[in-house]
């Protein structure tokens, strides 16, 4: 369920580009794996991708699609050799915003991350109950359209600006019946170690709906263990659909903190099959997840003020700046204004 763009040298506000390539950004992975694990771990991810199948096409809009496609999610993701950590991430709403933060509020919302890997879908589903929006050209894929459509996805045709309206109609009636919605703004992958400005147009569905918008900054590191200070996923007590790890690192079997990994990274002319070779190659690899606190403009009705336009800018600005903060090392951590 890949939102991913490759695209051209040429760039615009609809169709932007990203800098990274696979021979500038890729570097060589901490501890390899076998031959006979990647092999196990190949023959996990196809079987667990045709177990899908049938679910997928009994889901329809049943009331545990959600819950369901999250597990499968997370078996996919495991069959991968790729574990999830979430954490809870904090930031202060400081400047001339007339917006807040909502850290307790449940319910649906618009989840926005940087984009890095055709696994992010995955990654956020496993970590939330939502609708991923992913490219057009994924729906007519086999077998992975048919588990995208089944998994709830919503589809976008990159090619056709026109048809932006009727997608940001779709994610604002799935906003509206209780569906949280989740969408990579950026428009195209980075590597992991930088990422791009947030366009404001699918946040036009958290205005239209009248829910927040919820920040969350996804990295990959690699060469992690269980040990010491580690934690993944599973365990951990629940609150949106989100287990979160109060105050957990992720460690090497050593004791030393994994290192960022761009081995996942999905970029330039970079193929699937490459990328599914790297990954499952990749020993001790880990998705991160830092979740931050929602987000909602003080007079929603009115956009605080603010013309439409304005206040879908506010809402992408506020939520970079978070995601840009989760995107820092230890101690990095700014503050987003």
């Amino acid at each position: 369920m890949s939102a991913v763009t490759h695209l051209p040298a040429a760039s615009s506000a609809w169709l932007p580009a990203s800098p990274c390539a696979p021979d500038v950004c890729l570097r060589t992975q901490a501890r390899t794996a076998g031959p006979l694990r990647r092999a196990a771990r190949l023959t996990g991810a196809v079987l667990v991708l045709l177990a899908g199948l049938p679910i997928a096409l009994a889901l329809g809009r049943t009331a545990w699609r959600g819950a369901v496609t999250t597990r499968w999610s997370r078996l996919l993701l495991r069959a991968l050799g790729i574990r999830i950590v979430t954490r809870r991430g904090f930031s202060c709403i400081g400047g001339a915003a007339r917006a807040r933060a909502v850290p307790e509020e449940d319910g649906p919302a618009l989840l926005v991350g940087n984009h890095v890997s055709w696994l992010d879908p995955l990654v956020i589903t496993a970590t939330f109950a939502c609708r991923p929006l992913a490219k057009a050209e994924v729906g007519r894929w086999p077998i992975v359209g048919t588990l995208a459509a089944g998994g709830g996805a919503l589809f976008i045709d990159r090619d056709r600006p026109s048809a932006l309206p009727g997608v940001v109609a779709d994610m604002t009636a799935a906003l509206r019946r209780g569906e949280s919605v989740a969408a990579f703004p950026e428009g195209t992958t980075w590597c992991g170690r930088e990422m791009g400005r947030f366009r404001p147009a699918v946040f036009q569905a958290a205005l239209d709906a009248g829910v927040p918008v919820r920040p969350m900054a996804l990295r990959f590191l690699e060469g992690a263990a269980a040990g010491p200070g580690a934690a993944f996923d599973g365990g951990a007590g629940v609150r949106g659909g989100a287990a979160f790890h109060e105050g957990a690192g992720v460690c090497r079997g050593d004791g030393e903190r994994a290192a960022l990994s761009t081995r996942p990274s999905y970029v330039g002319d970079d193929t699937l099959l490459a990328s599914v070779l790297r990954i499952v190659a990749t020993r001790g690899l880990v998705a991160e997840v830092t979740v931050f606190p929602a987000v909602r403009l003080d007079r929603p009705a009115a956009y605080g003020g603010r013309t439409p336009r304005e206040a879908r800018m506010a809402l992408a600005r506020i939520a970079e700046a978070q995601v840009r903060t989760g995107l820092a090392g230890p101690g990095e951590q700014a503050v987003a204004a």
